[in-house]
């Protein structure tokens, strides 16, 4: 340790703000990061039809995904057609409509789809959505 001579002016303390300042963006770029995948999409990746009309839907319960595979997905969990109304079934709450939005690639076939919203229209009370997105402006 070194010792300060008489002759030598005393500094004031200073307070570096540089490491506080590191310091604040590592958490603003936490909280930023950790934010993007709070709002994410139950459904599973697939490419959506476009559609002008496209419109958010404020309440969602379900989501059923349809991929380009033929694989079947109720709230990302594997089914089969012929027990998605009953799966549907255990999701509902009595007294409550339940919200399923059908999630479909653009590559499924249209009877797919059909008879995945046949099952779907079998549930008393189930409301059917179809997700599409907004076609990009050129």
């Amino acid at each position: 340790m070194r010792r300060r001579t008489i002759d030598e002016p005393d500094l004031p303390p200073r307070i570096e703000i540089v490491p506080m300042i590191d310091v604040i963006f590592a958490i603003l770029t936490f909280f930023i990061m950790s934010t993007l995948f709070l709002g994410r999409f139950e459904g599973l990746a697939v490419n959506l039809p476009k559609a002008q009309s496209a419109k958010p839907q404020k309440v969602i319960r379900a989501t059923v995904t349809l991929d380009p595979q033929g694989g079947l997905f109720l709230n990302k969990n594997p089914v089969a057609i012929e027990s998605l109304s009953t799966a549907i079934r255990g999701l509902q709450q009595s007294g409550q409509d339940l919200t399923i939005v059908l999630n479909a690639d653009g590559s499924v076939t249209h009877d797919r789809v059909v008879a995945v919203m046949d099952q779907v229209r079998q549930v008393e009370g189930a409301k059917l959505a179809i997700a599409t997105q907004k076609p990009t402006q050129p």
